[in-house]
């Protein structure tokens, strides 16, 4: 899904950058109307630990934006005056980097010193009333598969298999290759996190993945019960800590009825988890999805129609979707990140995530602490606010 790597003056200039986000424009009016009600919104806890609110509204941090001191500070004050409640920190990122210790990263050099103190750091978090994720990457994971090639997805010919980016997958048959990972997991949980979420929990896309060679015969119905067999693992250990388990999954996932390829079959995977966050960029859908001709200028529909689908088959509480607030393709503002929250909201889901691999946020998108919420609208004008959002944003858009 990303990659977050930077170096010195990388690093540097991120934080000119997210100084400058933060700070840049006062709170505009509201564009979007509110559609429904919502009730009984959880605000910062006084308590030094961490309480799940009745909503989870989250940023994705990189491990390099958390290990640093100037971006901590930046962060929550991010937190402390909008209505954001949740951190979701790279734990592990798909080439392989490791940032918390844990024996076998450091043996195979996959540990990298980016949050050099993190149980104060999640415990500052929790005192601030900021519920905490570890966000792992499972098995895109291009250190582990070349330091012990036993583990990774082969070529015809056994050599290691990468995909178009070059990156080298963890066979997600192989159980030590799911050992690996949740020993990851479980040493998050010990160091404090509220919740672990597994990403990339599924068999790789993209390249010339025909030449792929697992560890076992490979067939649809198998690869669903792998990353299920892998998810009851997961529960089965992490349980014993007390930690919530989520999982990424592709966006589409919401409405296709086989394993689009990869594995993941929605309803059986969130039967095994506390929460299931489908990645409903629009920036990711292929033209005249759902009837719709350019997805990225038409997030509202997008995002409406992923939820409104996954609604069908998955338990609301459970449902808890990544959102865009990233341009690719088509700049993304306040209006279009609202849009999708928006329509999460009419359908009656209050939490989401928001997405940006830099982790630079749209302010003006979010409403400040406390502020209150109220939403009401007809359903006539929410249909027709399904059939003019794309043509109102790109007006303001130009503005």
């Amino acid at each position: 899904m990303k990659i977050h790597k930077f170096n010195f003056l990388q690093s540097a200039v991120l934080s000119l950058i997210f100084l400058l986000s933060f700070y840049a424009n006062s709170r505009s009016t509201v564009v979007l109307e509110n559609l429904y009600e919502e009730q009984n919104l959880a605000g910062k806890s006084d308590s030094a630990k961490s309480e799940k609110a009745k909503y989870i509204r989250g940023i994705h941090l990189s491990a390099w934006i958390s290990g640093s001191e100037k971006h901590r500070k930046l962060a929550l004050e991010f937190f402390a005056t909008t209505e954001l409640n949740t951190a979701v920190i790279d734990i592990k990122e798909y080439e392989g980097q490791v940032y918390i210790k844990v024996k076998e990263a450091e043996a195979n050099k996959a540990y990298v010193v980016a949050i050099p103190d993190i149980e104060k750091y999640i415990l500052l978090l929790k005192e601030n009333g900021i519920y905490t994720i570890a966000r792992i990457v499972v098995f895109r994971d291009n250190i582990i598969s070349r330091k012990i090639p036993s583990l990774s997805v082969k070529n015809p010919d056994g050599t290691i298999w990468t995909d178009r980016k070059g990156v080298a997958w963890l066979d997600p048959y192989n159980k030590d290759a799911w050992d690996y990972n949740l020993k990851i997991a479980e040493r998050a949980a010990d160091i404090g996190f509220d919740e672990i979420q597994f990403d990339y929990i599924r068999f790789p896309s993209d390249g010339n993945t025909k030449n792929c060679r697992y560890s076992k015969p490979h067939l649809a119905t198998e690869a669903s019960k792998a990353l299920i067999g892998f998810l009851k693992e997961a529960k089965r250990r992490l349980n014993l800590k007390g930690t919530k388990i989520s999982i990424d999954v592709f966006g589409l996932t919401t409405t296709a009825t086989d394993d689009m390829g990869i594995g993941q079959k929605i309803v059986e995977m969130t039967e095994q988890v506390d929460y299931v966050s489908p990645m409903v960029y629009p920036s990711h859908y292929a033209k005249w999805t759902y009837g719709i001709a350019d997805p990225n200028k038409e997030p509202y529909k997008i995002v409406y129609n992923s939820i409104e689908g996954a609604l069908k088959r998955i338990p609301e509480e459970k449902l808890r979707p990544w959102l865009q607030d990233f341009s690719l393709g088509y700049k993304y503002g306040k209006n279009e990140v609202r849009a999708q929250m928006q329509a999460c909201y009419d359908n009656k889901i209050g939490s989401w995530l928001l997405w940006n691999p830099r982790c630079i946020y749209t302010r003006d998108a979010l409403k400040d602490k406390n502020e209150e919420n109220i939403f009401q609208m007809s359903n006539q004008t929410t249909r027709e606010m399904l059939k003019t959002t794309g043509k109102q944003q790109q007006i303001s858009q130009n503005k």
